[in-house]
């Protein structure tokens, strides 16, 4: 599939970009060799290839949750340079405006 200068620059707009007439050529070249390589996938025989969403084997690496005890307020509090009702005190980020 070959791309002409008007698809260039049709998506050079939509991507926001100010294209010299030199990089539209450049492009219009390496957009149509990679829109030709994709559509070689079309030939490839598919049949018994179940669709998958990864190439990889996906597989959970994290350990399951165990619940344990929390720390005790006091001890997490303990170097807090400001405290306020069992809560850390931060100073205010954005205005009430």
């Amino acid at each position: 599939m070959s791309l002409s200068l008007a698809d260039v620059e049709k998506i050079a707009a939509l991507a926001r970009l100010e294209l010299t007439a030199e990089e539209k050529a450049r492009y219009q070249e390496q957009l149509s060799a990679v829109l030709e390589y994709a559509a070689r996938l079309n030939e490839l025989d598919l049949t018994g290839v179940p669709p998958t969403a990864s190439a990889v084997a996906l597989q959970n690496i994290l350990r399951q949750d165990e619940v344990e005890p929390s720390l005790p307020v006091e001890e997490v509090l303990f170097n807090a340079p400001q405290k306020a009702q069992n809560q850390f005190q931060i100073q205010t980020v954005l205005d009430d405006a």
